[in-house]
């Protein structure tokens, strides 16, 4: 039984319309699921991904009238995607200039060429490159040509003020691996401590930042609400939920998520952590040619559809 990388991350938005303008237009990923949180259906539910809506490629986004995050320690604090190589990065670079996006020089990051950015509310990304060895799906709609497209989620980094208690729960509860660690100033004011989830390279890493001296961060718009670690089949699912249970430690059960299932859990700093399955997967309630254009809603919420779309704002 192990987790084999990073499943998707949640990330918090004030303005619906401009985060879709940004992630779809301007990153040139696919919106592959319109949808609604669950647990708060007057909120949009976003996910952006690759051409097929793979496992490992969401950045979604829960739309909520907010205030913008205060950073610090005790969160989430920077999402990598993926790209093929320093050639992207290059090209990436000057487009995002061109946007009026502020951008870094291209620097090395772990030892993998990689550059900064942020997006219209201030969400931490970083674009890094992957040697173009880990398989994704090209979206042949997308304004980015097909070799410079973002592949999937890369290295995720938490900041933590220490980590001791936080790698006892990383590594003898949900099996990473610590592996190395590194500096990077512009990133942490700490060490930066890596973890390994599990064979995917920088598709299954997280980075853990110890940055004692750094206030706590507080949930908004520009931040990020949790991160899912993938678990490959129902059969694994069920055996991490009776891990879970057995263990003692707090966990909200099986929950299911209709188009995956999911268990959460937080660290002992407070960072929500959920482990998802891969399937069932987005087309699971629309074809895969049109997934994202309409809005998407599970079974159990879909009596309320008409008072739902009622309280959502076009994008």
């Amino acid at each position: 039984m192990q987790l084999t990388g990073i499943h998707h991350v949640t990330a918090i938005t004030a303005q619906a319309a401009q985060n879709h303008r940004f992630y779809v237009d301007t990153l040139g990923l696919r919106l592959v699921k319109k949808t609604v949180n669950q647990d708060d259906t007057s909120a949009y539910h976003l996910f952006y991904a690759d051409g097929a809506g793979s496992p490992g490629t969401d950045l979604t986004f829960f739309d909520w009238p907010t205030a913008p995050a205060r950073r610090g320690t005790h969160s989430i604090v920077r999402t990598a995607l993926r790209v093929a190589n320093e050639a992207s990065l290059e090209w990436w670079r000057q487009r995002l200039s061109a946007a009026g996006v502020a951008v870094s020089d291209i620097v090395t990051i772990n030892g993998r060429a990689a550059l900064d950015f942020e997006d219209p509310e201030g969400q931490r990304l970083t674009l890094v490159a992957d040697g173009g060895q880990i398989p994704f799906a090209v979206w042949e709609k997308s304004s980015v040509p097909a070799e410079h497209q973002i592949r999937g989620l890369g290295p995720v980094t938490i900041s933590v003020p220490q980590i001791e208690r936080t790698e006892l729960v990383l590594t003898k509860l949900l099996g990473l691996e610590r592996t190395s660690n590194y500096k990077h100033a512009p990133h942490a004011s700490g060490d930066i401590h890596v973890f390994k989830i599990g064979e995917g390279g920088p598709a299954a890493e997280l980075h853990v930042a110890v940055e004692p001296g750094l206030p706590q961060a507080r949930e908004g718009a520009g931040g990020v609400h949790h991160l899912a670690l993938r678990t490959p089949s129902f059969g694994e699912y069920d055996t991490w939920a009776e891990r879970l249970r057995e263990s003692g430690y707090p966990n909200s059960g099986p929950v299911d998520r209709f188009y995956f299932r999911s268990l959460y859990l937080r660290e002992p700093n407070g960072i929500l952590i959920e482990i998802a399955s891969d399937g069932p997967g987005f087309a699971t309630d629309e074809p895969a040619e049109t997934m994202g254009e309409a809005l998407s809603l599970p079974p159990f919420l879909e009596a309320k559809r008409a008072a739902i779309e009622a309280g959502l704002k076009p994008l």
